[in-house]
C-alpha cells in the first residue's frame, strides 16, 4: 500500500472532500471558513475541518472511509492537523468515542466559548454529545 499523506487542502480542492463525504453517504460537508485536512493514499480516505472560533479551533466533520477504519488513519490525521495548533481545540463527540479522543490528548471541557456552547445545546436536543478540548 502506498504511503499515507496528511495535508491541509487548498481551497480550490475542497469540492473533492465534499465528494468524498457524499460518496460515503455522510451528511458532513466542508466548512469554507475552516482549514480542511485530508489523509490520502492516491485518493482521499479521511478528512476533517478545523474552524477558527473564539480563541481556538473547533474540530468537526472528521470522517474515515468505513472500509479503512481502525487502522489509525483518524489518529494520524488529527495529529498532523493539530501539530501547529497553538490555541485550544474543541470538539463534540458521542460518549462512546471519549476514550479515542482521550488518547489524542482531549479531555472533557468545563467551559466552552459562547458560540460553541450554544451550538452544543442545540445539537444535544437530538444527539447524545459531549464536549472535549485539548
Amino acid at each position: 500500500m502506498p504511503d499515507l499523506h496528511c495535508r491541509a487542502l487548498p481551497a480550490p480542492l475542497l469540492p473533492l472532500v465534499d465528494a468524498f463525504y457524499r460518496a460515503h453517504r455522510s451528511p458532513m460537508r466542508t466548512d469554507r471558513q475552516a482549514q480542511v485536512w485530508v489523509a490520502q493514499y492516491t485518493t482521499i480516505v479521511a478528512a476533517l475541518c478545523l474552524r477558527p472560533i473564539a480563541d481556538g479551533y473547533w474540530l468537526n466533520s472528521l470522517f474515515v472511509a468505513p472500509t479503512l477504519r481502525r487502522q489509525g488513519l483518524a489518529r494520524q490525521l488529527i495529529a498532523q492537523a493539530l501539530a501547529q495548533a497553538d490555541k485550544p481545540v474543541w470538539l463534540f463527540c458521542d460518549p462512546e468515542l471519549h476514550s479515542f479522543y482521550a488518547n489524542q490528548g482531549f479531555a472533557p471541557c468545563a467551559s466552552l466559548p459562547a458560540a460553541l456552547a450554544e451550538r452544543l445545546v442545540r445539537y444535544q436536543r437530538t444527539k447524545d454529545l459531549i464536549a472535549l478540548c485539548r
